[in-house]
């Protein structure tokens, strides 16, 4: 049975444009060490660990981590004899490879959040600095299995350009 994160989007709101429809739930990310890797994003990230589940005719087990504030989680995923993507050592490079890429995570303090996920065992892939988008800064690291985990302080709903944000 694979957990279901709590049902805090089920009669989703509307958004910005009034429009009700889909909304991102969670990502999937399939990882060597399971148990390692839930550790590692709880600890770092401050997630919540759901009750583990999986599919055991197939081997894979699956644990949910949810946001304590229920805005968002990630579903680590395992299954015997997966292969690892190509590891790239720069955000550039990472984007050479098809694929999901990485994940991005919105904070109000890109160097704070960079500074406790190195603490906690990630590696730096791009120190914090400013974004191709005036007024955004970003930052970019590697939890222990080497996925990007992508870091911004962007205003507004994502992809809204900096300029059209009101002060």
């Amino acid at each position: 049975m694979i957990p279901t994160p709590p049902p805090a989007a089920a009669g989703a709101a509307p958004g910005a444009s009034g429009r009700v429809g889909p909304q991102l739930d969670h990502v999937g990310l399939s990882v060597a060490d399971l148990d390692a890797q839930a550790e590692w994003y709880s600890r770092a990230l401050g997630l919540e660990q759901l009750e583990p589940g999986g599919i055991p005719a197939v081997g894979l087990r699956v644990v949910f981590l949810v946001d304590p504030d229920g805005g968002w989680a990630i579903e680590l995923l395992n299954r015997p004899g997966s292969q690892p993507k190509p590891r790239a050592a720069t955000a550039p490079e990472h984007v050479l490879s098809q694929g999901y890429g990485h994940i991005c995570l919105r904070v109000t303090d890109v160097d704070a959040t960079f500074a406790q996920l190195i603490a906690a065992g990630a590696s730096e892939i791009m120190a914090p600095g400013e974004s191709p988008v005036s007024g955004v800064r970003m930052a970019f690291v590697a939890d222990p299995e080497g996925n990007f985990i992508e870091i911004l302080d962007r205003p507004g709903p994502p992809g809204t350009p900096v300029a059209t944000v009101s002060a």
